[in-house]
């Protein structure tokens, strides 16, 4: 009996896995990128009946094709880790759907559970699942579940660990395609696979060694990229592709379609077939999510309703935030007299107010009024079904610059804060779409560039100066984007994405989603906030500040039109964005914007303070999701549209 287990969670995105990985391994979880990949990989222990279980939650999916990063390490996962059990999550509510990827789970031939997940919501559709029958065509055990509310998990578990103790590795050097039970294929299919395994076979390749011989088989009749470079690389590969390829030539010469739409083919009329023999209406009704949808999908009240609940969420969340920023200030400024009134020299009270405790109050009146509410939000529109709407209905804008709706997600991120927009678009499948959608996530202000146009602009030359600085942000960052797209190599997928039904959220995962997002933050962004700001004040006393306004002049005084003073402001701003208008109050030595900036440079401070790079921590986020080198690219291009468009602003700005 084995007292270490290794489980991994497989499924499409929207059907709760997440949710029973959450339910399964409580506060024991680890949250980091897969070896070589920015795609997230989300690991948890849980201990049951005197075993160790790890369980490794695989990135939502619907294939495992190549053709993107999810896919591939999903896949490696399963054939190099060798998990003990893969538990297929799947949507009762939408079981043909998600049958087309346990399908291709069944293809690995490896030891499988499925969980039956969302029964309770399927039955409220009308629909019923025959589970034996269900079980007796895939030839694995199915146990029904509804995670949010923890039934069934238990059971589930129980089955894992049966074939667990139950499993016996099979020889495959004897596997013979007609002995499959439920995966039938076209004749002309199931003859290539069997001449591309012995051919295989013949050549003594190992891959068929790490993945079952019908999987293998099938991936080269698609001809996927990543199998045959793999298949290349082996010391008889060369031979072996030559001769498979004269097998698919013949193939080919058979059918007018392409041979990948021939088994994605076959696999939608397995999956057909399975549903048929299990599923069963109980009754036909419109649900809610039917009415819901014919508002929210809809091509004109969808945009009005998706508009209206954005901005009067986003709207909520900053009243909220300047409201409770504010009272969390007062709080903290009561403490600064006991810091001052220590007998020690007024440098080093400096250093322990200014640069120390000034650098956690402003972490934390960032977190607490302005990213926690933004995270509520977040998680109540993903929970409740509503974000997958927004993303579909904004994927052909998004599509305009090489991203899908999905994009979306992340870059709204970036109103609350940026490091955690950077690091929300690992949730993307490339690596192209990671680079552009952070790179978008870089240019929207976050809570503390909102804060210095508001308090700015906003405050002593109106809100509609304030709204046109923005509405310049929104084109600036679409042009920025759709340029990025033609540079980067590639093309953008077609979103596919399940609309899961309307629900109301489960107050533990929330709650457990919330965290691990503001998570992030504070490992990332905090460290780097408290140790930028002691840096700063250390810096004000080196007496550095001078030739840093000799070397800037030429660009802040006579580019910009702004004073000299600002030079300073925009490179050690980069260490605390959120100080960068008090850094230029408390230099001037005044509280009154107006006695240091004209109208017009307080346009053009803001619209540069607004898009140069926002701080870094965002630094810091952007070298952990895209690499040193596209960092440093997305840092001179931020600093380069900043100055140039600054500068444009002021020359046209003179003669208004």
């Amino acid at each position: 009996m084995k007292k270490e287990i290794i489980i991994a969670l497989a499924g499409n995105a929207n059907v709760g896995k997440s949710v029973i990985f959450n339910q399964l391994t409580g506060l024991t979880q680890i949250i980091g990128n897969w070896p070589g990949k920015t795609v997230e990989r989300a690991e948890g222990v849980l201990r049951f009946k005197g075993r160790t279980i790890k369980i490794v939650d695989l990135p939502g999916i619907y294939s495992l094709s190549a053709y993107s990063q999810e896919e591939i390490v999903s896949r490696e996962f399963i054939a190099f880790e060798k998990p003990d059990v893969v538990i297929n999550v799947v949507d009762a509510s939408n079981l043909e759907r998600n049958l087309f990827f346990t399908v291709q789970l069944l293809e690995l031939h490896v030891p499988m559970v499925m969980a039956l997940n969302q029964v309770d919501y399927a039955l409220k559709k009308g629909i019923d699942i025959d589970v034996k029958k269900l079980e007796e065509l895939l030839g694995i055990p199915v146990v029904e579940t509804v995670a949010t509310k923890g039934k069934g998990l238990q059971e589930l578990i129980n089955k894992v660990l049966e074939v667990v103790d139950s499993h016996k590795e099979v020889d495959v050097k004897g596997y013979d395609i007609k002995e499959e039970k439920v995966l039938k294929y076209r004749n002309e299919v199931s003859e290539s696979v069997m001449k591309i395994y012995n051919i295989l076979l013949k050549h003594n390749v190992d891959l068929i060694n790490l993945f079952h011989p019908l999987w293998i088989s099938l991936k080269l009749i698609e001809e996927d990229s990543d199998i045959v470079e793999k298949l290349k690389k082996e010391p008889n590969g060369e031979k072996a592709y030559e001769e498979i390829q004269k097998e698919l030539e013949g193939l080919k010469a058979k059918t007018d379609s392409p041979l990948a739409t021939l088994v994605t083919a076959d696999r939608y009329d397995i999956a057909s077939f399975i549903a048929s023999q299990t599923v069963s209406e109980i009754h036909h009704r419109i649900t809610w999510t039917d009415l819901i949808d014919n508002i929210a999908l809809h091509k004109i009240w969808g945009y009005i309703s998706m508009f209206i609940i954005v901005f009067i969420s986003f709207y909520g969340i900053f009243k909220f935030g300047e409201y409770f920023s504010g009272v969390l200030e007062d709080f903290f400024d009561g403490f600064k007299p006991l810091v001052y009134n220590l007998n020690i020299p007024n440098m080093y009270k400096d250093f322990l107010w200014n640069g120390l405790a000034e650098g956690i109050i402003s972490a934390i009146t960032i977190v607490l009024p302005y990213i926690f509410p933004f995270y509520v939000f977040l998680s109540i529109l993903e929970n409740t079904g509503y974000l997958a709407r927004i993303a579909f209905l904004m994927d052909e804008v998004m599509h305009k610059v090489g991203l899908h709706g999905k994009a979306l997600i992340p870059v709204l991120m970036g109103f609350g804060c940026n490091v955690p927009a950077v690091l929300g678009t690992k949730i993307l499948e490339t690596d192209r779409e990671i680079f552009i959608a952070s790179f978008m996530s870089t240019l929207v202000p976050c809570s503390a560039r909102i804060v210095i146009i508001l308090g700015t602009i906003g405050v002593f030359m109106g809100p509609q100066y304030a709204l046109a600085v923005f509405a310049l942000d929104v084109l600036v960052v679409y042009i920025a984007a759709y340029f990025s797209n033609k540079i980067a190599p590639g093309k953008p997928y077609d979103l596919i994405m399940e609309l899961p039904g309307y629900r109301m959220p489960a107050l533990k995962p929330t709650l457990k989603q919330i965290w691990f997002r503001i998570k992030d933050f504070l490992y990332v962004a905090l460290p780097i906030i408290v140790v930028g700001s002691l840096a700063l004040e250390i810096l004000k006393y080196s007496g550095i500040f001078k030739y840093v306004t000799y070397i800037m002049d030429p660009i802040v005084v006579k580019w910009l039109g702004l004073p000299s003073i600002v030079g300073i402001v925009l490179i050690f701003g980069i260490l605390r964005k959120e100080l960068t208008l008090i850094m230029l109050l408390t230099l001037s030595g005044t509280s009154h914007i107006t006695q240091i900036l004209t109208p017009r440079q307080m346009i053009v401070f803001g619209v540069v303070t607004m898009l140069y790079i926002p701080c870094l921590a965002t630094i810091a986020a952007l070298k952990r999701t895209i690499g040193w080198r596209k960092t440093w690219w997305v840092v001179f291009v931020n600093i380069f549209i900043a100055i140039l468009i600054g500068g444009i602003l002021n020359r046209i700005l003179t003669f208004v």
